[in-house]
């Protein structure tokens, strides 16, 4: 919601217009949104008795019932507009299928709020928009921002908007959908603020780390009440510290985020493998390298480093590949200092849970602290390198039967690689997102079940695609259902 002040006043030479607009936007959390007895959501939408959902194919599948079932006991007449995310599906063409879809709505004589996205920022110029994330980094990341974008041509996020939604719904009852892979891939993002904004929610991750990933943050069947109980604490404070640092600067004006600790580097490396990184890992690989970095520089303690580095591994987030050398890293700063105005504006924790940014960090300097990086990686199991830390079906869209499945996990680097960083690398959020000068480089967010804030579901943007949900219930397996929620 926005509320428009403005002046004019005559010059010499013709007229000056001053104007101020004010945003504001609500979050709340809420364990199971579609759950009847749950009014909040009905509410949004009882002015119209009608409601657009752009969601994911996978999620439908999973929660089409259930919310069906929502909208029709609160008398809410519900069209949904089912479509797919990830990378190759975030596109001019999805968007226009999407438009189609908002048109046939507004036909109709009143028109009420559609879930989701770029589409909302352009359709009739401004259309109001509920986000319901459905992945870790939808949650957590995405949420914050209030970026929309669809790629064009070969590039992430080239068009888009910055357009917040009236409401956003935090519901981390669908992680019990979540596969661990992208719950590990969420992680980062939370390890990314704590050590950069708050040490609390770092110590809380340091001490129920494993707990965290193999729960869904303590949303499944026999997980101990103290994990949900820091989960909470944790997403809570999380989402809090992000909100603090980001509204400040919505529109990206500030080019000092600390929220862009793990993406000086990371949008270049995300990309530099055969098999491109998901979100998540390449910018565990950009922190850890970065602490490292700091260390060398005296700004974290080698206890602050090691507690970093150990909770990287502890969750199986990458630290480190194979093609992450010097001539990497070099391109990767001469492609960030075009984007931060010629600076390396790179954030770094100092001390652990607080924020410092390094500008003169010369290549020699970089290139050292690279080699001990990799040096200190040969400790650590796998040295250095994550679990599941490659973009698959699940990260790039269009996943909906076995074939299809081995289709487009044989393609994700062809599909993906094409992909250039994006003109501003605040755009990677994160963070979507990137969250990115690739924001989520691997299937920006995953909001499914209602934008994140990129047209298919980021968000940064997530994150990352869908997984194969549809397989999976073709297949008869409840649980591998879940696994289609990837994409959220």
């Amino acid at each position: 919601m926005s509320d428009m002040q403005a002046s004019v006043t005559e010059t010499k030479a013709g007229f000056h217009v001053e104007g101020y607009e004010k945003i504001e936007y609500d979050f709340s959390f809420v364990d199971g949104v579609f759950d009847k007895s749950h009014l909040e959501l009905a509410q949004k939408f009882e002015r119209w008795n009608r409601c657009l959902a752009i969601m994911d194919l996978n999620i439908f599948n999973l929660y089409g019932k259930q919310m069906q079932e929502y909208f029709t006991h609160h008398n809410i007449e519900l069209k949904i507009h089912k479509t797919m995310i990830g990378e190759k599906a975030k596109s001019i063409e999805t968007y226009l299928s999407i438009v189609d879809s908002m048109n046939e709505f507004g036909e109709q004589p009143t028109q009420a709020p559609a879930w989701r996205l770029f589409a909302c920022a352009s359709y009739k110029r401004n259309t109001n928009y509920i986000r319901i994330p459905t992945t870790v980094i939808g949650l957590i990341d995405a949420s914050v921002s209030i970026k929309v974008a669809v790629n064009y041509g070969n590039y992430k996020n080239r068009l888009g908007a910055y357009h917040a939604p009236m409401h956003t719904f935090l519901d981390f009852r669908f992680l019990r959908s979540l596969p661990e892979a992208q719950i590990r891939n969420g992680f980062a993002e939370l390890i990314k603020i704590s050590s950069c904004a708050h040490l609390p929610t770092f110590d809380l991750l340091d001490k129920y780390c494993e707990e965290l990933i193999s729960t869904g943050f303590g949303r499944a069947d026999g997980a101990k009440p103290e994990v949900k109980e820091a989960a909470d604490k944790i997403n809570r404070s999380g989402i809090y510290e992000m909100l603090k640092l980001e509204t400040p600067n919505l529109h990206e004006i500030g080019l000092d985020r600390v929220i862009a600790y793990g993406h000086t580097w990371s949008p270049l490396h995300e990309l530099v493998p055969e098999v491109p990184l998901r979100h998540g890992h390449a910018i565990s690989i950009d922190m850890a390298y970065s602490a490292t970095l700091a260390n060398e520089r005296g700004l974290l303690s080698d206890e602050e480093h090691r507690r970093i580095l150990n909770l990287f591994s502890r969750a199986g987030l990458s630290m480190d590949h194979k093609d992450f050398n010097e001539e990497v890293l070099e391109r990767a700063t001469e492609a960030i200092l075009k984007t931060r105005d010629g600076k390396l504006r790179a954030a770094v924790p100092h001390p652990l849970g607080s924020c410092i940014f390094l500008n003169d960090v010369s290549k020699e300097d970089m290139a050292a602290a690279l080699r001990k990086h990799k040096q200190v990686m040969k400790g650590y199991p796998r040295k250095g390198e994550g679990l599941e830390a490659f973009v698959d079906a699940s990260d790039t869209g269009y996943t909906l039967n076995e074939k299809s499945v081995e289709k487009e996990t044989n393609g994700a680097a062809d599909g993906l690689q094409k992909m250039v960083i994006n003109d501003d690398a605040a755009d990677s959020n994160g963070g979507l997102g990137a969250k990115d000068a690739v924001q989520h480089a691997a299937g920006v967010d995953a909001d499914s079940a209602i934008t994140n804030g990129d047209v298919n579901g980021k968000a940064n943007g997530t994150t990352n695609g869908t997984s194969n949900g549809t397989n999976a219930t073709t297949n008869g397996n409840t649980n591998g259902t879940t696994n289609g929620t990837n994409g959220h």
